[in-house]
């Protein structure tokens, strides 16, 4: 069982004992010491907007969270059962100074987590993450009395607003999309994806079956959007006459793509297509994070833009395409941030984007993921045996590829003339993480053995 507080939240599992996992107590402490933060902050009232995924344990730390929140005296909007782009959008369009979304994301159902949010809509820092555990460590917690307890405000509506911000976009072609009548397989997993991705297929003409579509939080199969978790929508995907396979994770920011003849399009060719479609529009930059495909930069480079890398982790990507004026970037994980609408991975976008693409294209989903640069990820792990495995790890590769590129910015990335191969800690997990990236699985496979091989 385990509690990790990182760059992506605090998050760990439900049940055991106090700091070993994701407690009552856990749970109380640090969103108190959240809500101190914001406090301390901001001059006058202080008003945050939470929402959760479909979990089992969702409404014991949506309702833990929100009372800790009251008794400082902070006011709460509760979207209820949510997505976390719509959390993040949420935060700027109430006009609060923070918002929480409850999830674990692509982690299994004895898993939760605490997302936080700055008055952006986005990850806090990592600086306000060190101010929040500090506040915890060192007891400077302190609760309002009783008349000046804050209040809580439902707006369970705020997933129909969040789709009309989207259809709103100018750079989406709704008219041209529901010429199409496109029909979707649509993987649920028994999360709030069965909530907010209907309404938004609804609105685009199309029509739609959906599976695992019962908000239980009691997964049907492990909730990461990979080939290996969507077995049954692919079989579903190739023996119908569906034109796209959709799979979200539970929070909806991650998108995954079938294609109509059942093939894989991949998490990490979502990014690819939605900014192949954003680029033919808008030209500039586009940023992903390290782990990432070569595809995007190849993209890219087609419209004339430049790519740029970030560190793993939503808040580096977000901060990197600021940086750069990027009109879109991601993660390789299928996570599409427009900054249009808001600097997050929002599936719901891509989902719009994709389907634009196809249709503008006038191409079914597999004729144009054979038109991008083809590449393989392998994506492996290590059990991260103590807080100094990592580092020992680092020296090892830095003394044997030594001759290579060697990019240290998160983790240790080494790039080989045909591919690349990127380790790193995961923010989520404790395990490490072993990507891999090359023109095909055998070549990613044996840059992986090289790697793994030095350490042994």
């Amino acid at each position: 069982m385990t509690l990790i507080k990182s760059i992506s939240g605090i998050r760990g599992t439900i049940g055991g004992s106090k700091g070993d996992n994701l407690t009552p107590i856990d749970i109380v402490e640090c969103v108190s010491a959240y809500g101190t933060w914001l406090i301390k902050n901001n001059d006058g009232k202080v008003k945050v907007v939470v929402g959760r995924d479909g979990r089992i344990s969702g409404s014991i730390v949506s309702n833990l969270a929100i009372q800790s929140l009251i008794s400082l005296g902070i006011d709460v909007i509760n979207l209820g059962l949510s997505t976390t782009p719509t959390v993040e959008m949420a935060v700027v369009d109430f006009k609060a100074q923070g918002g929480i979304i409850f999830t674990a994301s692509h982690n299994p159902k004895q898993w939760n987590a605490l997302k936080f949010l700055n008055d952006k809509g986005e990850f806090i820092s990592a600086q306000a993450g060190t101010d929040i555990l500090n506040f915890i460590e060192h007891g400077q917690i302190s609760f309002c009395n009783v008349d000046d307890l804050g209040s809580v405000t439902n707006h369970s509506d705020y997933i129909q607003k969040h789709i009309q911000h989207i259809l709103d976009l100018d750079i989406l072609d709704i008219e041209l999309i529901k010429s199409k009548k496109y029909h979707a397989i649509v993987d649920c997993i028994n999360s709030t994806g069965a909530m907010s991705i209907p309404p938004l297929l609804d609105a685009l003409g199309c029509s739609y079956t959906l599976l695992n579509h019962e908000i239980t939080g009691d997964f049907a199969h492990t909730p990461e959007p990979l080939p290996k978790n969507l077995k049954d929508l692919i079989d579903k995907t190739e023996n119908s006459d569906a034109d796209i396979g959709i799979a979200v994770d539970p929070d909806v920011d991650r998108l995954a793509l079938v294609c109509e003849n059942g093939d894989y399009f991949g998490e990490e060719y979502t990014l690819v297509a939605a900014a192949d479609f954003v680029l033919s529009k808008t030209p500039g930059n586009t940023v992903s994070n390290l782990s990432s495909t070569r595809a995007l930069a190849d993209v890219t480079k087609k419209h004339n833009g430049i790519y740029f890398a970030s560190a793993v982790g939503e808040v580096n990507v977000v901060n990197t395409m600021k940086q750069n004026n990027a009109v879109i970037g991601g993660e390789g994980n299928g996570g599409v941030i427009y900054p249009t609408l808001h600097a997050g991975r929002d599936a719901l976008v891509g989902i719009a984007f994709v389907l634009n693409l196809m249709a503008e294209k006038d191409q079914c989903l597999s004729k144009i993921k054979r038109s991008y640069p083809a590449y393989t990820i392998i994506k492996n792990k290590i059990d991260l045996r103590d807080e100094n495995h990592f580092s020992e790890i680092k020296e090892i590769i830095l003394s044997s590829f030594k001759d290579e590129k060697i990019n240290l910015v998160d983790g240790v990335k080494i790039d080989f003339e045909n591919g690349w191969v990127h380790i790193r800690p995961s923010n989520t997990e404790p395990i490490i993480r072993v990507y891999a990236e090359a023109k095909t699985e055998a070549e990613a496979q044996a840059l992986t053995n090289k790697v793994t091989e030095s350490l042994a």
